[in-house]
């Protein structure tokens, strides 16, 4: 088993659910801090807050064109301008999935290297939604991520029918270039699937059981 420690070195501590507070933001913040996590990642309208909060002590992340992914290039660009100036240090953006349907890939390699650039230094993670996608549009995915410059492929936002699969976590790490790193999200609802992904290829994990799970808390949720 691998030390906890460790795992929560690999989780980005997430609430993104509508009704969330500033007092629940406040919360996760201090328990990402407390337990060690990669980051926070929430909602755009609390960055500032955030990131003011947390003077450093903890990477804030957030998301972009969330959880839709069609609204355009210009507004997701516009997102992810507006959150760094926040004091975001990691982006999260949805793809375009109408367009990657259509076989428009120039379109979604395009956006993804837009955004890459608003971030500049800062990271870039790309949620592809796996649960609406077929497995040659998640290769294909992988392949326009790797060109874009892009530093994370994501599987879910967590908002749709399904999340995160080891076998998605597989393909990916099959696919991408040397330079993506994968973030498996969406129902990673225990330590030993925590884990298993991790030794699947996924450096990152969007949860907020794990923590709860650690502070035996009910685990439920993202």
């Amino acid at each position: 088993m691998m030390d906890v420690k460790e795992i929560l070195k690999h989780v980005d501590h997430t609430l993104l659910l509508q009704p969330s507070t500033w007092a629940e933001i406040k919360q996760i913040c201090d328990d990402a801090v407390k337990y060690g996590t990669a980051s926070v990642c929430i909602p755009p309208c609390y960055v500032k807050e955030a990131a003011d909060y947390l003077q450093g002590k903890m990477a804030v992340c957030t998301v972009i064109g969330f959880p839709n992914g069609n609204v355009t290039t210009a507004v997701k660009e516009f997102e992810t301008k507006d959150a760094i100036a926040n004091g975001a240090s990691e982006i999260d953006m949805v793809i375009n999935i109408g367009w990657l349907r259509d076989g428009r890939y120039d379109l979604v390699e395009n956006e993804i290297r837009t955004l890459k650039a608003a971030c500049g230094d800062k990271i870039l993670k790309v949620i592809i939604e796996t649960c609406l996608l077929t497995d040659e549009e998640k290769v294909k995915m992988c392949e326009l991520v790797t060109n874009a410059g892009a530093d994370y492929i994501k599987t879910s936002t967590g908002f749709s029918k399904a999340g995160a699969t080891f076998a998605d976590v597989e393909l990916f790490a099959k696919h991408v270039g040397p330079n993506v790193k994968i973030k498996a999200a969406g129902g990673i609802s225990s330590l030993d699937d925590a884990e298993k992904f991790l030794a699947l290829g996924a450096d990152r994990l969007g949860t907020s059981r794990i923590v709860k799970i650690v502070k035996n808390e009910e685990a439920s949720g993202y």
